[in-house]
C-alpha cells in the first residue's frame, strides 16, 4: 500500500509521481493496442495526457534546488 506521510521529501514524492504517470502512460498505451480503432485513438489521447503531466513532474524536478 502507498501512503503520502509527513515526512516524505517533495523530490521523493516528484520522484513517484512521475513514476506512476510513467507505469499509468505504459498501461494505457499497452491496453489501447486491445481495443477497436475509434476507442484506440481516445485511449492513446489519454496516455498522450498523462506523459505531458510526466514531462511537467520531470521538468519540476530538474529545477528543484536541493540542499547540500
Amino acid at each position: 500500500m502507498y501512503a503520502v506521510t509527513a515526512d516524505f521529501k517533495n523530490e521523493e514524492m516528484l520522484a513517484d509521481a512521475f513514476e506512476t504517470l510513467a507505469s499509468a502512460r505504459t498501461i494505457a498505451s499497452d491496453f489501447a493496442h486491445l481495443l477497436p480503432a475509434s476507442q484506440r485513438r481516445t485511449l492513446l489521447g489519454i496516455a498522450q495526457l498523462i506523459m505531458l503531466g510526466e514531462l511537467a513532474v520531470n521538468r519540476v524536478l530538474d529545477n528543484l534546488q536541493i540542499p547540500d
